[in-house]
C-alpha cells in the first residue's frame, strides 16, 4: 500500500512540474492577455474594430525545436452552419525556437530576427482580423515547433507552407477564440 502511494505521489508531482512549467518539462502552451481559450475575440482585433494582431505568448518549446510557425484560420467560413472552406487570417513561419510572443498590433518590421510572412485569403501579409460575413466562427491560432528552420519561401500560401513543414512537427498547441460582427 505505502508503494502505491509514493508511486501516486511521484505521478501527482510530475503532472504538476508538466502543467506548471517546472523542471524543465512545461507543456507546449499558447495563450493571449486579450482572451482566453474559447472566449470571444475583443472588438479590437477585427474588421470592426483596429483589426491588429492580438498579443499572443508561448512557452515550453520542445527541446530540438529549430523554428516555430503561426497560423491563424478560420474553419467556419463562410457560415459556421454550412463551412465550405478554411479562411487563414495569418501565416508566420522562422519564428525563434524559444518562449516568448508577439505583442499586441505587431507589425513585420518588430517581428523577430529570421520569422517570414506568408500570404492570407486576404491577399496580404499582414494579419487579418475576424470579420465573419454570418454567424459566431471559431479562429484557430495554431503553433508549431519544427526540427528545421524553412528556406525563404517567398511569401507561401498555407497549402505550401504545409507541405514545408511535412515530417517536421515536433509539437503543435493551439488557442481558439470566437466572434460574431456586432453590426451587419
Amino acid at each position: 500500500m505505502r508503494v502505491l502511494w509514493l508511486w501516486l505521489a511521484g505521478l501527482l508531482l510530475w503532472s504538476l512540474a508538466v502543467t506548471s512549467g517546472g523542471g524543465g518539462m512545461s507543456e507546449f502552451k499558447l495563450y493571449s492577455s486579450a482572451f482566453g481559450e474559447g472566449e470571444e475575440i475583443p472588438v479590437k482585433y477585427t474588421c470592426e474594430g483596429e483589426d491588429v494582431s492580438p498579443p499572443l505568448m508561448w512557452r515550453g518549446v520542445p527541446e530540438g525545436a529549430q523554428s516555430l510557425v503561426l497560423i491563424v484560420d478560420d474553419p467556419d467560413a463562410p457560415d459556421p452552419a454550412a463551412p465550405r472552406m478554411t479562411w487563414v487570417h495569418w501565416l508566420i513561419y522562422n519564428l525563434p525556437a524559444r518562449d516568448g510572443g508577439l505583442p499586441e498590433a505587431v507589425s513585420e518590421a518588430e517581428l523577430p530576427g529570421g520569422a517570414l510572412l506568408g500570404i492570407n485569403d486576404f491577399h496580404r501579409t499582414r494579419y487579418g482580423g475576424p470579420c465573419p460575413p454570418i454567424g459566431r466562427h471559431r479562429y484557430f491560432f495554431k503553433l508549431y515547433a519544427l526540427d528545421k528552420v524553412l528556406p525563404d519561401l517567398r511569401q507561401p500560401d498555407k497549402p505550401r507552407l504545409l507541405r514545408e513543414m511535412e515530417g517536421h512537427v515536433l509539437a503543435e498547441t493551439h488557442l481558439m477564440g470566437t466572434y460574431q460582427k456586432k453590426r451587419r
